[in-house]
């Protein structure tokens, strides 16, 4: 199989190529055309597998082919560390190159100033820890109201690092009408009851 056949737009396919994408991941081959098709997405997928790709490039695609319909956050990423945050975002920015996308990252520890005016100028996708998400929600700086992806990711981390909490939270202030991705490496108890609150149910 090739990234062709998933009919990218032209904008993504020649970053894909850029990046040196050959052939997809076994996560990608079958993440995308489920995401692609409108789905929520259960992914069972541990790191260096492929799955920042397998949910980035759908959501680029979504966001290029209907831009310019209105301001506002379209994809929210929620990853369990800072680190992860600015990979996911590294890969948002290098796919979405050529499509002109605003990505920011938000995450404890660092300016929540600059993050606000970032926050101000409007972006496309927020990818970042649950702390400072929430934080900026309740503050009113992040609205969440043409929401169309929320994306959890490495979940069973989040589960481990105390953050199952704040997830919940931030679920609360979503759409109920949203695609919603779910990515753990492992799945105890704690995380099927979190994927069945927040995964359409049927």
């Amino acid at each position: 199989m090739k990234f062709k056949e998933f009919n990218f737009k032209a904008e993504i396919m020649a970053q894909i190529d850029a990046v040196g994408y050959k052939e997809p991941t076994p996560i990608q081959a079958q993440a995308i055309p489920v995401i692609m098709e409108g789905n929520d997405i259960l992914g069972l997928a541990k790191t260096g597998t492929g799955k920042t790709a397998a949910f980035v490039l759908p959501i680029l695609e979504k966001i290029a082919t209907t831009k310019g319909k209105g301001r506002g956050v379209r994809a929210l990423i929620i990853a369990p560390t800072r680190e992860l945050a600015e990979q996911i975002n590294n890969t948002v920015l290098q796919l979405g190159k050529q499509i002109g996308i605003k990505s920011l990252t938000v995450y404890g520890g660092t300016s929540a100033k600059k993050q606000i005016e970032g926050l101000k100028t409007g972006v496309d996708i927020v990818v970042g820890c649950p702390g400072r998400i929430l934080d900026h929600i309740n503050q009113g700086n992040l609205g969440l109201t043409r929401l169309e992806f929320l994306v959890l990711d490495e979940a069973d981390h989040m589960l481990d690092m105390g953050f199952l909490k704040d997830i919940e939270k931030i679920v609360k202030h979503t759409p109920k009408k949203k695609q919603t991705l779910f990515f753990s490496a492992t799945m105890p108890k704690e995380i099927k009851t979190l994927a069945f609150k927040v995964l359409e149910k049927g």
